[in-house]
């Protein structure tokens, strides 16, 4: 059987599943009919607008209560882009129900963050930015009209009680004492909580469903509970607030969401959202046809930790210096680390979308850094680990103090990009270990009697090596091969197999550079329980004065670079100033980690 060369080339496309329910639903016309007013709204009023233009309606929906991670990343990029490849829109949805773990710094990270991926709720002129906080009216009508069904009830019961009540996955669950109250009764109660009669945690409003249910998120779970507290945006309007389960099926609903995607650790709470969804329908509450839920694996990536609590705690105990530590998973830490929209999408397109949980290796993340930065990342030469070259018969040959200008591409596969300049002269930087006094097998830089290309200047030929008291290399020596200059006719008139990386020490811009690492030394380092501090790479940053040529002390904060033959760096963006620079390590030009 013989294949075509399209057939062998073509690239096997990541799995996503979600993409064959969108197309089907939009080939059926599933929601090709249902109506929107422009905003969010319940039955009637959407009823009264145009037919929706948007094919399907996505929605991000972070609660602001910390900073956004990798994980988060996918979401972002799975709901905003599947709006986009099919004609429709994605919200973006503060699902701020919680009035104690809440705040608006976390809000403006968020927005940050999903500008800088390259996304916009923006849509013809339209904002579809939208708060679930702004619903809490309509939630609670949705509350009492459950209770005026009789698919509702207060309960007084204690915490312990309603726990030890509700039974295991083999003991099926035991009615409430109050679950027999009457619709008018249930009414006063839940207006007395709201009105701020009862203490917090002294009754729950519940779904009125089946405590002998095989799924135990289908027995009676509580929709309503007391929090004296004062909200970030309502303050002190209300103190009933929605659970999350309850609130957030009807903000789908009231924003016409056609493809409410979560994470797989939702799977269980489908069933309670398609019972409201019907409930609210039956009682035309809520725009037909309702939204559906459907969940994909979360992201696990190998050596890290992406648990908000768990990375509060790296936080607070001073493991890292906060939450855009470089080492962090957090997009505020990814994006000081050097990491760019683009690395980001095309790691979670590269990865795809299943309902499978899998771990995904970390260096699958570095290597889409590596392909993005390739083509982008301006060169630069740097010594992270410096000892003088000195060129004795320099001042012979070239005269005493003279310096003699170099010059560079700023990026090799780009002549329109421009060149970089700096100074050849006695006294340069290179790396400590481009020196060898006994050179193992396959060492071609610098070991006595061998010659060398300094890229872009000139072949050297070592003769030794300075020590001082303690046996360390101090200086080491070489003769100036003349007119063997990079690019002259001489460059190729001596035959070396070596080339190093040099700064000048005329112009050399000294700096300090971070070289970061992967934060764990275990590569599931919080699996099955084990205490994930303990698992700590205590070698995860080192700080070293380096020498940089001088192009690199005018980058931008937050600009990248190659560091010619050592790997991809970022000018720090809170750090960095142009005349200061302080770089750091982004990843290595290859994967080259190995666990503690």
């Amino acid at each position: 059987m013989t294949h075509s060369k399209a057939t062998e080339t073509a690239p096997v496309k990541p799995s996503n599943f979600l993409r064959q329910i969108i197309e089907s639903d939009v080939a059926k016309q599933t929601y090709g009919q249902r109506r929107w007013s422009g905003r969010p709204g319940d039955g009637p009023t959407q009823q009264a607008g145009a037919v929706d233009i948007a094919k399907i309606r996505t929605r991000f929906p972070p609660e602001p209560n910390g900073y956004l991670h990798i994980g988060h990343a996918k979401s972002i990029c799975l709901n905003f882009g599947l709006a986009q490849d099919y004609g429709g829109v994605c919200h973006l949805r503060f699902d701020d129900t919680n009035p104690e773990k809440e705040d608006q710094r976390y809000v403006d990270a968020i927005v940050d963050t999903v500008q800088w991926l390259g996304f916009s709720w923006e849509q013809n002129g339209t904002s579809h930015r939208y708060q679930a906080s702004d619903y809490f009216d309509f939630m609670y009508r949705c509350a009492e009209f459950l209770i005026t069904q009789d698919v509702a009830y207060v309960d007084e019961q204690s915490a312990e009680d309603m726990r030890v009540n509700r039974g295991d996955f083999g003991t099926p669950g035991t009615d409430s004492p109050f679950r027999s109250r009457s619709v008018e009764e249930n009414l006063a109660r839940f207006r007395a909580m709201r009105a701020g009669e009862l203490a917090d945690g002294s009754a729950v409003l519940r779904a009125k469903i089946d405590m002998a249910s095989a799924n135990i998120n289908l027995r009676d779970p509580a929709i309503y509970r007391i929090r004296h507290a004062t909200h970030h945006h309502t303050g002190d309007q209300w103190c009933i607030y929605p659970m999350y389960t309850f609130a957030h099926p009807i903000e789908d609903a009231l924003e016409n969401i056609t493809h409410s995607i979560c994470t797989l650790e939702f799977e269980d709470q489908r069933p309670f959202y398609d019972w409201l969804m019907t409930q609210l329908a039956t009682g035309g509450l809520i725009n037909t046809p309702p939204p559906k839920q459907y969940e994909f694996a979360r992201l696990n990536l190998t050596y890290v930790v992406t648990s908000k609590r768990k990375l509060a705690q790296l936080v607070n105990d001073h493991h890292v210096a906060g939450w855009d530590d470089p080492r962090m998973p957090t997009i505020v830490g990814l994006r000081r680390r050097g990491y760019t929209p683009a690395a980001m999408r095309l790691f979670i397109e590269r990865i795809g979308v299943t309902k499978s949980d899998a771990w995904i290796d970390y260096s699958t993340l570095e290597g889409c850094l590596r392909e993005t930065l390739d083509s982008e990342a301006a060169r630069a030469m740097a010594v992270l680990d410096p000892v003088k070259l000195h060129i004795e018969n320099w001042d012979a040959l070239m005269g005493a103090g003279h310096l003699e200008p170099c010059s560079a591409p700023v990026h090799p596969h780009d002549p329109g990009r421009g060149t970089r300049a700096f100074s050849f002269g006695a006294d340069l930087f290179i790396e400590r270990d481009d020196y060898a006094e006994e050179p193992p097998k396959g060492y071609f830089r610098l070991f006595p009697g061998n010659k060398v290309r300094l890229k872009y200047g000139y072949i050297v030929e070592c003769i030794g090596a300075v020590r001082d008291a303690d046996d360390r290399i101090t200086q080491v020596n070489a003769r100036l091969i003349p007119d063997t200059k990079s690019g002259t006719p001489g460059a190729s008139s001596v035959k070396v197999k070596g080339v190093i990386t040099w700064v000048g020490a005329s112009d050399g811009v000294r700096a300090p550079v971070r070289l970061y690492d992967r934060l764990f030394k275990e590569s599931q380092p919080d699996g099955g329980g084990r205490d994930f501090i303990a698992a700590l790479n205590t070698d995860s940053l080192q700080t070293v004065e380096a020498l940089l040529e001088p192009s690199l002390a005018q980058a931008a904060p937050g600009q990248s670079f190659q560091f010619e033959r050592l790997g991809y760096f970022v000018a720090d963006r809170e750090e960095h100033q142009k005349g200061q620079p302080v770089f750091n390590r982004s990843v290595g030009l290859k994967d080259s980690w190995v666990a503690v």
